[in-house]
């Protein structure tokens, strides 16, 4: 069984290249993989090994000033979900193209448990920060989708449609709780009094709240090879269309334009014949490997 810890935090790195070079060595002795980003703003990702490698990982971080309160998200996996380690550093831990927006002035954290209460009440707006991919498998009901393709593009988003929920509450949330850190943080740098944002993102909520009490609908997106969960985070029914990174549903996958490791319904015209004969050969390779027992990891 492999553990799975998802996590991020905002707080100064004074030096991100010297903290990603520490942090990659000792991912790599400890054989964890998954991705970590950091930034000077602070840290987050996603990684999976042995239980006592991501205790030691997680010991590490909150060794780092200003990183002795991070939290993490629980998971487990039979099978490793992620092919590789990758540990970077980057503009921003989590890209949203607002330079100098603080993002340890975020809205108003509402625990799972206080969740349903909130987004219930008439005078809340329930706003999804995800991605149109994300949120086309499930969200929460009544929830307001953007409808956006990056996260980039949710200021332009505000900028455009803001004025619709005047005079009311703003209720956001996200997979893991991060973009609502940077877009409530956005809101309230714009003048919403009142933004709240779901502790712990949607992963908490469905870990937490029990499947009788929830207002959840359908899966969750997660970025690695259990590709959605659902509620007590239990692997959901949908596989990762290898040419797009879209999730795929068992109905997607009975549609004649579906063609694993090539194509899906969704992207069936996005490719030239050439791109999908090079995701072909792509998909043999990896027939070829998982034959002889071993896992094809691509470029």
């Amino acid at each position: 069984m492999f553990v799975i810890a998802a996590l991020y935090h905002f707080a100064p790195v004074a030096d991100p290249e010297a903290w990603c070079a520490r942090l990659k060595a000792l991912c790599e002795a400890s054989e964890l993989r998954g991705t970590l980003l950091i930034a000077g703003e602070g840290i987050n990702g996603t990684v999976a090994g042995s239980e006592a490698a991501i205790a030691t990982i997680l010991a590490e971080i909150r060794r780092a000033d200003g990183f002795a309160t991070l939290s993490h998200k629980r998971a487990t996996a039979q099978d490793m979900p992620f092919s590789r380690l990758k540990v970077r550093v980057k503009a921003e831990i989590v890209t949203m193209g607002q330079p100098g927006l603080d993002a340890r002035r975020p809205g108003i954290h509402v625990a799972p448990q206080d969740w349903n209460a909130l987004i219930a009440a008439p005078d809340v707006a329930v706003i999804d920060t995800r991605n149109g991919y994300e949120t086309a498998i499930g969200t929460f009901e009544g929830a307001i989708d953007p409808q956006t393709e990056s996260f980039r593009d949710f200021p332009d988003w505000w900028a455009a449609n803001g004025h619709r929920f005047a005079n009311k509450r703003i209720a956001m949330f996200c997979t893991g709780g991060i973009r609502c850190e940077k877009s409530t943080a956005y809101l309230r740098a714009q003048g919403v009094e009142e933004v709240y944002h779901l502790d712990g993102g949607i992963l908490k909520y469905l870990e937490e709240v029990p499947e009788a009490d929830s207002l959840w609908q359908g899966a969750c997106f997660v970025f690695d090879e259990r590709v959605s969960v659902g509620h007590g985070l239990v692997p959901g029914e949908h596989a990762l269309c290898r040419a797009c990174r879209r999730p795929v549903s068992k109905q997607d996958r009975a549609h004649d334009d579906y063609e694993r490791g090539v194509q899906c319904p969704a992207c069936v015209s996005e490719y030239s014949e050439a791109d999908r004969a090079r995701f072909r050969e792509r998909q043999r390779q990896v027939d070829l490997a998982a034959a002889k027992g071993l896992r094809h990891i691509g470029n």
